[in-house]
């Protein structure tokens, strides 16, 4: 057997990481012979839930997972990390302003990224779940120098598997007759899902995803529109957001990093934009298609970019400069 690897989940209380947990303990994402040592931080008042987290994943009996360590301390939540998952972070409440989220969550990302960087290895791999999570994922980067910025990325494969879900379900076929659609830039109402290099299999055959649906108007309207405002659309019908499907996705996206991509395809997470060739400010983390070799990804470059797409891929860059410079400023860097 395998050295156990230590996985940080962070918010561990939370829904995301009750959807979570136990696919990582079961070994759904790093492999089904890595023992696991899962280390879950929450704040204080949510400990009496976690121990509660921590007797059903002890209850489960998996033979991977070795040791659960429940914390609401950094020093102890963030040492020795292979992997780091931060899920938690201030959610928008009723009244409150983008601003004030924001201020709000570089607070917590700033310390969490000043504790990757003084007790977990450094060659950790750390995904930012919690929202902003583009603009988290940066200031989190920024207060850990000693880290690569290639090790830190931040979670849009929810809205990848929205997006090719929703040509599936358009054509007919299984979403993983889908592939290489792109989001492009912040995970917020402005991100922009691409099918203009999307590839859907129909009955054996391969064709661009325009000749699959045969309806433009919709893939440029309707689509975009419906990948942009899902996370809404959840939160009204079920009263609370996106839990089974963030979990899934969160999965995915490590398991990517771990194993890598399949040949000829590609995934969107958000990653740090620098030299990259599609124009996009440089100091951001912004979502591209990737694909992820022995651990490290590298931008697909050399995609033909349309008009239309170029607006919309600038719109959501505009929208993370801006939030950058507002993190920045209350950084005080």
């Amino acid at each position: 057997m395998a050295e156990p690897i230590r996985v940080l989940v962070t918010g561990a209380a939370g829904q995301i990481a009750y959807s979570l947990l136990y696919s990582i303990a079961k070994g759904d994402v790093f492999g089904k012979d890595q023992p696991i040592i899962l280390v879950l931080l929450d704040i204080p008042p949510m400990l009496p839930v976690l121990d509660g987290v921590v007797m059903e994943l002890q209850d489960c009996a998996l033979p991977l997972l070795r040791e659960v360590i429940p914390t609401d301390k950094v020093e102890v939540g963030f040492k020795d990390l292979d992997a780091a998952i931060l899920v938690g972070s201030m959610p928008r409440k009723e009244g409150m302003e983008r601003k004030d989220l924001l201020k709000a969550n570089v607070a917590i990302f700033k310390t969490q990224g000043a504790a990757l960087d003084k007790y977990a290895k450094k060659t950790v791999k750390v995904l930012v779940v919690g929202n902003p999570a583009n603009t988290n994922c940066l200031i989190a980067s920024k207060s850990a120098p000693s880290i690569p910025k290639e090790n830190f990325s931040c979670l849009t494969r929810l809205d990848h598997n929205r997006a090719r879900s929703q040509v599936a379900i358009r054509v007919g076929v299984s979403s993983d007759d889908v592939k290489n659609v792109i989001i492009w830039g912040n995970h917020s109402s402005t991100q922009y899902p691409d099918v203009h290099h999307c590839k859907v299999n129909v009955h054996g055959k391969e064709m661009a995803a325009f000749d699959a649906i045969k309806d433009d108007a919709w893939l440029k309207g309707d689509f975009i529109s419906t990948v942009q405002l899902r996370g809404a659309a959840v939160i009204k019908a079920r009263k609370l957001s996106s839990a089974m499907s963030a979990a899934k996705a969160i999965c995915d996206h490590m398991r990517d990093i771990w194993f890598g991509t399949p040949e000829g395809e590609w995934v969107s997470m958000g990653v740090y934009a620098g030299g990259n060739s599609y124009g996009v400010p440089e100091d951001l983390m912004y979502s591209f298609p990737v694909m992820i070799k022995n651990k490290t990804w590298t931008v697909v470059d050399g995609l033909s970019i349309n008009d239309f797409s170029k607006g919309k891929m600038d719109a959501t860059a505009a929208e993370l400069v801006d939030e950058r410079d507002t993190a920045v400023a209350f950084l005080g860097v």
